[in-house]
């Protein structure tokens, strides 16, 4: 699939600001299903100071000041990338989860890189109450991968997709028990889960191809956003799933950013200097152009 990627992002700030410092995420990265052919990011107004570098998890970070008062930021990015189809292995295939979490609670040679993910961060910590709801889909001697569809199967099936239940700064524990939430707050909480039973899982930021229903035009601006997750696996490597669909990723899904959790991996951040509230405008279009040439 070749998709070109438009993400609009608009701060306004009612009483002004003097100075904004900020680091953008918002293209996507090169992996070896996924190719980026272009991209550019417009930002206004103009920064003073703006550098562009690969952070602590590879992705492709745009670190900008803007001097001088001003009342609203825009940043307009756009992308054209192809994605192929990731090689997955069959879910009996792989080890069991036992053995793949006993290796990294005790014996992390040679993965040093992937046993970062599986400790606390920022917003995902370890709890017994994750580590007894992922019983039910990890039972002795089950191949990994297969626990982990499971898993993504139980919590599609308990938790119900509601954008108006949480915010970005909503708990994951408020989301275990409301047993309601959107995308962040299910990769959230698959990845406590899997790191509840020393199985590494990083959280990935990115966006998915939405189609409009039949016979109505697609809407301009009407996707948005999507996180999903990625799990360690002995001898496969890192493979990604989306609890929000239940279903492995698929070539409909454009990888931007990788991290521990949402607060490594969100699209804008960064630090203000004035005073008053500010809000917030975001539209994403994903939109197929056709086979890659």
């Amino acid at each position: 699939m070749q998709f070109e990627v438009t993400h609009h992002t608009r701060y306004l700030y009612p009483d002004g600001i003097s100075l904004s410092h900020h680091v953008a995420l918002v293209i996507p990265r090169v992996l070896p299903n996924q190719q980026l052919t272009w991209s550019e990011l417009e930002i206004e107004p103009t920064p003073a100071i703006i550098r562009e570098r690969n952070d602590h998890f590879g992705n492709r970070a745009t670190y900008f000041a803007v001097e001088g008062v001003h009342r609203a930021l825009t940043l307009a990015a756009r992308s054209r990338v192809t994605v192929a189809p990731p090689g997955v292995s069959a879910a009996t295939s792989t080890p069991p989860w036992e053995i793949v979490g006993t290796t990294f609670r005790h014996d992390n040679r040679g993965h040093w890189s992937e046993a970062e993910f599986i400790h606390d961060s920022p917003l995902i910590q370890r709890k017994p109450d994750r580590t007894d709801y992922a019983r039910e889909s990890f039972p002795a001697g089950r191949p990994l991968l297969e626990g982990v569809l499971a898993l993504t199967r139980q919590i599609h099936r308990d938790f119900t997709f509601d954008p108006t239940a949480t915010t970005v700064a909503t708990p994951l524990d408020t989301v275990f028990h409301m047993r309601r939430g959107v995308c962040q707050d299910f990769a959230h909480l698959l990845i406590g889960c899997l790191r509840s039973l020393d199985l590494p899982a990083r959280y990935v930021s990115g966006y998915i191809e939405t189609l409009a229903p039949p016979g109505m035009d697609r809407l301009m601006g009407a996707d948005v956003s999507h996180a999903w997750v990625s799990v360690f696996i002995p001898g496969t490597g890192w493979v990604d799933v989306d609890p929000t669909n239940n279903l492995l990723v698929s070539d409909r899904h454009i990888t931007v950013a990788w991290g521990r959790d949402y607060s490594d991996v969100s699209p804008v951040r960064g630090v203000v200097v004035g005073s008053g509230g500010h809000s917030l405008e975001v539209a994403v279009d994903v939109v197929r152009v056709g086979p890659p040439l």
